[in-house]
């Protein structure tokens, strides 16, 4: 049973993963130790929130085992100690709130407990009103653009990633996820196919710039033919040849800190600055937040709202109002 969680769950310790069962789940029992498996293994599907529920849990587990608990011997107070002393930001703490209580619900409803203790465990206040997604000004992401070098294959094709995510409000884990077949015309118009979270695709018109992009890099590339292949290739490094593998949020994270400082713009920016400036552009230019939900495929408008910045130049003026 162990050798399965080795190979399904990440590994690295109780900060990233789990080499072995934690002794909180192992001591209680065989249904206990199913159960657990199960609630990572088949119930959570996307690998970021395996990953992030498997630390919060890991070290969850690593507190009790400390203090000598037992599973069922954990109490809503222990929970609410083990949210108290924690150190972590108020988003993070609530995250492992979360990750914790939806364990104990699938232990409940597997039999292992008889309630949940972590249920009436309050986590920490948290509002979010405004984004803290770095954003460029347009001019900043015109220049951004400008700088890549088009006669390379690598420029062009870091040039139309960067596209991509800026004109159609892409989470760069839904781009560099991208075949060559999600680029694809219907009618007159070049549409682009984004593979979302939870399984879900979103289908979004190209910009004429971002169509430009991408025309110039396929055609440099050769892989227009190449349906089923990952649109943005890695390359090989520095041959400026492309291997026939995605590149990866990491890859995509070094190569924006990369291009912002030859353009001489912020490299406090990341992948989700893109996402985050296209929709604030957007916003600015007059556009709809409802229009900008729908665009960006959030679940909810007051997600978008935190994108939307064109109050702060209105803030702005006014305060330059009081002349001393």
């Amino acid at each position: 049973m162990d050798g399965e969680l080795v190979l399904l769950i990440p590994r690295g310790g109780p900060r990233s993963g789990f080499d072995t069962l934690p002794a909180l789940i192992t001591d209680a029992g065989e249904r206990a130790r199913t159960r657990f498996l199960e609630f990572f293994t088949a119930t959570i599907r996307n690998k970021n929130t395996r990953a992030a529920y498997v630390r919060a849990v890991g070290q969850f587990c690593e507190w009790c085992e400390k203090r000598g608990l037992q599973l069922e011997s954990v109490t809503p107070v222990a929970v609410a100690a083990y949210i108290e002393q924690h150190t972590a930001s108020k988003p993070t703490v609530k995250q492992h709130l979360a990750a914790i209580r939806m364990l104990f619900d699938y232990l409940v409803t597997g039999g292992v407990l008889p309630f949940n203790p972590a249920t009436s465990v309050k986590g920490p206040t948290y509002v979010v009103k405004k984004g803290k997604t770095p954003v460029l000004s347009a001019e900043d992401a015109r220049r951004l653009l400008d700088s890549i070098d088009p006669s390379s294959l690598v420029g062009l094709r870091d040039r139309a990633l960067i596209g991509v995510m800026v004109y159609s409000f892409a989470r760069v884990s839904a781009v560099v996820a991208m075949r060559v077949e999600d680029y694809y015309q219907n009618g007159k118009r070049w549409w682009v196919r984004l593979h979302e979270k939870g399984g879900k695709f979103h289908e979004m018109p190209v910009h004429h710039k971002a169509e430009e992009y991408l025309d110039a890099y396929l055609a440099a590339a050769g892989i227009a033919t190449d349906k089923k292949g990952s649109l943005f290739r890695s390359a090989y490094r520095r041959t400026g040849k492309l291997t026939g593998r995605s590149m990866s949020r990491w890859d995509t994270f070094k190569m924006i800190k990369r291009r912002a400082r030859t353009a001489g713009v912020s490299d406090r920016i990341g992948c989700h600055t893109f996402r985050a400036t296209g929709i604030t552009v957007y916003l600015q230019n007059g556009g709809s937040l409802e229009a900008a939900q729908q665009m960006a495929n959030h679940e909810s408008i007051r997600t978008t709202k935190l994108y939307d910045r064109t109050g702060e130049q209105v803030t702005l003026d006014e305060v330059e109002r009081i002349v001393l």
